[in-house]
């Protein structure tokens, strides 16, 4: 997906055909099951349904053009891998024009092989980006105690998964435990992820960022 121009409403451009549109979104967001490389340009398009533009329709069909060029990339599942479950978070800070929210990114790993990715706006606007990577890891925090609680199903404990972000301040946010004026505003909701660090149920560590 191209970075520039940024997706807007384009409420100067002539309409499309929803019922057209909704179809090729439906059918992108069906396959993004198997395709993590189109989850982000998927989900940018999927916002402007109600009301579809020319430009929109056009960003539509350059994935379409992206999957018919690249037919045979794939999931790599090594047999051999170590089988230790990690995530890595991450987040844009105010990367929607419209609304300046944020959007999380995150993905879950069992050794070498992706087998949970997401993609999504956040609910409220994060006056910082510390705040917008806090949000993010709680979001991806909350996918890796599903999952498991699932793994446990099949006498698989993997307490203490590690998480691994890009943001200083979002990793000393989790592990300071007093709750001072910086981050009162915060929603309280998104503060479980203390709780879990607490219950030593995972951990933050620092990555580089690429």
């Amino acid at each position: 997906m191209a970075t520039r121009p940024v997706l807007t409403p384009d409420l100067g451009e002539p309409g499309i055909d929803q019922h057209l549109y909704r179809s090729m979104i439906g059918s992108l967001m069906y396959l993004t099951a198997s395709r993590p490389d189109i989850m982000f340009a998927v989900c940018q398009c999927a916002r402007y349904q109600a009301n579809p533009k020319l430009s929109h329709l056009n960003v539509v069909k350059r994935i379409f053009k992206y999957l018919k060029g690249k037919p045979r990339l794939g999931l790599w599942y090594p047999k051999d891998s170590e089988f230790n479950l990690f995530a890595f978070t991450d987040s844009d800070h105010g990367g929607c024009n419209l609304d300046r929210k944020s959007t999380t990114g995150g993905c879950q790993f069992l050794g070498e092989r992706l087998v949970s990715w997401q993609c999504k706006k956040q609910t409220t606007v994060s006056t910082s980006t510390a705040e917008a990577e806090y949000v993010a890891a709680s979001a991806c925090c909350s996918q890796i105690i599903w999952m498991q609680h699932q793994l446990l199903d099949y006498g698989l404990n993997f307490c203490d998964s590690p998480i691994f972000c890009d943001n200083e301040a979002a990793l000393q946010i989790v592990k300071n435990p007093v709750q001072h004026s910086k981050t009162k505003h915060i929603d309280i909701r998104v503060h479980h992820i203390r709780d879990c660090f607490e219950r030593k149920l995972m951990h933050l560590e620092q990555v580089s960022e690429m």
